[in-house]
């Protein structure tokens, strides 16, 4: 009797610790979720891009004429300074080779300017002897009108010959002086490459010095080889890194509505330990396009950010740097702020999910800015509420929630 009891005993202990065990594996447990609090505290909402620094006023040195370029000495980065640095010199370009034609068109040039000064100078002698015989004339008839002989009409008419002819003598000389100087011209054109004699020692042989426009440095050398140039061909490239330095970014044109003249601006992910300080200077007032990484077309607006800081505290800074800037559009102080991944639509208007006691409580809200990462609270929460980060569309209200970060 006492056997049959110990088993009856062993088999209900045994049916209900089953039981315990069934209970405890299939008691609803509490959903495990992401919270976040609700806090106060200072808000801004920022427009983030990409952009690069430049230099506002930068300078092309470039050739004043043709020439021939001596090798330039100078690297990228040095000091210049305006008007006593020599950034680049040059020589007077030399002659070219004359082909058989162009010589030949030349030497009968020249042939036919000394036939035309032999011409002018038969014409010199002729006037002269034309005005030695009027001097002759007029001499003549001086004594015939002092002795009354003739009239003062004969008289007249010798001074007006002898006038007539000094004249002539005059134009024909300004006509030698007029050949030899076509006769030059036609000498010059005869000066060919291999003709160094002619050119040499006519004081064409000083170089030319191209100082510098500003004081700066040097943001690159486009020509730096010796080499023959033409007239306006740039050289090399100079800026001020210091003072006159400026950042372009190109917002997307939804963007760039939103951004005025004025706003600050947060200049990060230079290189610097901290972060600089800018304001925006102009937003263009035209578009372009401009396709992404990803092949979408996109409208961009060029905007131009001045910084405001001391240049000491960004001289490692040059020309076409890579930044970011976090454009400021919006900002608050002493605001209640939410994480925004706790919002969600429900039945069109605005909701969260509070825990309340480990229960999920559904709490209709009023939200302001909304910066992507906070959420400005304008009505419905209060700072020090906790709030279910990204819940799930099965989370229902009055479910049990526990954090996931606590298991």
């Amino acid at each position: 009797m006492a056997k049959k009891q110990s088993r009856r005993f062993l088999t209900l202990l045994a049916v209900g610790l089953v039981g315990v065990g069934l209970t405890a594996a299939f008691w609803p447990k509490p959903t495990l979720v992401d919270l976040g609090k609700v806090r106060t505290g200072s808000m801004m909402q920022t427009v983030d891009e990409e952009a690069r620094t430049q230099v506002r006023d930068p300078y092309v040195v470039s050739t004043p004429i043709a020439g021939h370029l001596l090798r330039v000495d100078l690297q990228p980065g040095d000091h210049v300074v305006k008007g006593e640095t020599v950034v680049a010199r040059m020589m007077p370009a030399n002659p070219s080779a004359l082909d058989v034609r162009t010589r030949e068109q030349a030497r009968a040039a020249i042939a036919a300017a000394e036939a035309a000064l032999r011409v002018s100078e038969a014409d010199l002698n002729k006037s002269v002897a034309d005005r030695d015989y009027a001097r002759t004339d007029l001499e003549r008839a001086k004594s015939l009108f002092e002795k009354g002989n003739i009239p003062q009409a004969t008289l007249d008419r010798a001074n007006s010959q002898m006038r007539s002819a000094d004249a002539t003598v005059d134009t024909a000389r300004a006509a030698i002086s007029m050949r030899i100087a076509d006769l030059n011209n036609a000498r010059a054109t005869l000066i060919g490459f291999d003709d160094v004699g002619h050119y040499t020692g006519a004081g064409t042989s000083e170089a030319i010095d191209l100082p510098s426009p500003i004081t700066g440095v040097v943001l690159r050398v486009i020509q730096q080889s010796e080499t023959i140039l033409p007239a306006g061909a740039p050289i090399l490239e100079v800026g001020d890194t210091g003072s006159d330095l400026e950042v372009i970014v190109e917002l997307l044109s939804t963007d760039a509505v939103q951004v005025d003249a004025g706003d600050k601006v947060l200049i990060t992910s230079w290189g610097g330990d901290e972060d600089l300080n800018g304001t925006v200077e102009r937003i263009d007032p035209w578009g372009f396009t401009k396709y992404s990484a990803l092949g979408v077309e996109e409208q961009r607006v060029n905007a131009v950010i001045q910084f405001t800081g001391s240049p000491e505290s960004r001289t490692t800074l040059g020309h076409g740097f890579r930044v970011e800037t976090k454009i400021v559009v919006w900002e608050a102080d002493e605001t209640v702020i939410a994480p925004s991944s706790a919002l969600f639509r429900d039945n069109g208007a605005w909701a969260v999910f509070a825990v309340e006691n480990g229960v999920a409580v559904l709490k209709p809200v009023v939200p302001g800015r909304n910066n992507g990462i906070d959420a400005q609270i304008v009505q419905g929460l209060k700072a020090g509420e906790t709030l279910i980060l990204y819940p799930s569309a099965g989370l229902a209200v009055g479910a049990k929630v526990a954090s996931r970060t606590a298991q």
